[in-house]
């Protein structure tokens, strides 16, 4: 009976051992980001497939991540480092031209920042938001 007793006790503290193990480094999801140039591009269709208009929060990544479509839909939370003014956008096109790090973004969401369209080009900081989050 001491020898079920203690083989039941050694089985129970494992049991509770593995079921309070941290989540494996595979399962988790880095955020990485980057700062770059944000500029401005007129909108319609884009490299996701869908068609857009100038007011929609949208922006094109550089072609170095846009990796066949994988980030399409992705939100990014997009901060401007002079003001520190953030605002949320939808990956929804390609940027050939631009810097890995560097961003196009719709004409109101460059607006957003409390920028007028002649300025052209901010300093942005940005990273992908966790994938199926929405603002």
């Amino acid at each position: 009976m001491v020898r079920f007793a203690t083989l039941s006790a050694v089985v129970c503290a494992f049991v509770a051992a593995v079921s309070a193990s941290p989540v494996a480094s595979e399962t988790l999801e880095r955020r990485q980001s980057y700062t770059g140039r944000g500029t401005y591009f007129e909108v319609g269709l884009g490299a996701c497939g869908y068609t857009d208009v100038d007011t929609d929060s949208i922006i094109a990544i550089s072609h170095d991540i846009y990796n066949g479509g994988e980030y399409c839909n992705r939100y990014v939370e997009i901060k401007d480092d002079s003001t520190g003014i953030t605002q949320y956008a939808r990956v929804r096109d390609e940027c050939m031209g631009c810097d890995a790090d560097a961003i196009d973004m719709s004409p109101s969401l460059f607006q957003s920042f409390n920028e007028d369209l002649s300025v052209g080009v901010l300093t942005v900081t940005w990273e992908f938001m966790s994938e199926g989050w929405s603002p």
